[in-house]
């Protein structure tokens, strides 16, 4: 091994024993990112969009800002495996099985929303260990909204407007009703309604992007399920965020969601995102049981 490849190794080892410093980073570099989005970004909807192999649109700021991002990591973590949404398109499938750290880069998560006109699109940054999201940052260009964590008991919401930050934690469930946050774009369906049959329900609310985790992470909503198709790098750095806000995300039966492209596409098993003390139906007739 080279004595180049050597000092990097060491950095990497370093910055990664120091959480706090490397999510500080990650924040600059989302807003440095998202700020790259807006010179794109257009309320009255963007014109020029192409479309990939599986029909999803891309756009010249998917692919700008993954390439910001991807070269701001040659010198942040040099030697860690980094796996970007656009690359992964064009066919980058790394082996990831041997790999204890790795990042999910999303550049442009809700880029339906974008074309649109919609500000409900964010950067979507996680750093993965042994399969578990460690480290999330998602940024929300247009509203000036990122959330970001480290580990539990680190989520924070940042507005660019006021420059300030605040703790952010999900909240206890309301005896009133839950209220549910779904797609802006992939809407409602049968699977949904049969699935919050079994919750009483104070309203549903719609988002885009990963705003729809982090709107539970930030005590806003209590769950968001989801039916229809997501891959890794559209969950990952909300995942971190509601760990950190104290929330779940877990797959139908309750296993954590966990990352690595099991799936050779990258794509997730249907999941719910949840407040603490939200149960799965299933966990609810075991609770009832077991009372």
């Amino acid at each position: 091994m080279s004595s180049n490849n050597i000092a990097q190794k060491t950095y990497t080892s370093k910055i990664l024993n120091y959480p706090q410093a490397l999510c500080n980073q990650i924040r600059r570099l989302a807003l440095e990112a998202g700020e790259l989005t807006l010179n794109y970004f257009d309320d009255a909807g963007y014109d020029g969009a192409d479309f990939k192999g599986d029909g999803s649109p891309v756009t010249l700021a998917d692919q700008k800002a993954e390439e910001l991002i991807e070269k701001a990591f040659k010198d942040i973590t040099p030697d860690v495996m980094v796996v970007g949404e656009e690359a992964a398109s064009d066919g980058y499938r790394p082996d990831l099985s041997a790999e204890e750290y790795f990042w999910l880069v999303d550049p442009l998560d809700g880029t339906k929303e974008f074309i649109s006109g919609s500000g409900d699109y964010t950067v979507n940054i996680a750093l993965i260990k042994n399969g578990m999201p460690i480290l999330g940052v998602v940024y929300a260009p247009v509203p000036g909204e990122l959330y970001a964590a480290h580990g539990e008991g680190t989520a924070l919401k940042y507005m660019d407007d006021t420059e300030k930050e605040k703790p952010i934690h999900v909240r206890p469930m309301p005896l009133e009703g839950l209220t549910i946050v779904s797609s802006k774009s992939h809407g409602s369906g049968q699977e949904l309604d049969n699935f919050l049959a079994h919750y009483m329900v104070k309203k549903q609310i719609k988002r885009g992007s990963s705003l729809k985790i982090c709107s539970i992470a930030a005590g806003k909503a209590d769950m968001y399920p989801r039916f229809g198709p997501t891959c890794e790098w559209d969950t990952a750095a909300g995942h971190a965020v509601l760990l950190g806000a104290g929330g779940k995300l877990t797959d139908m039966n309750g296993n954590d969601l966990t990352y690595g492209g099991a799936d050779p596409k990258f794509l997730n098993p249907e999941f719910v995102a949840r407040s603490a003390d939200v149960l799965l139906p299933h966990e609810m007739l075991e609770d009832g049981e077991s009372a």
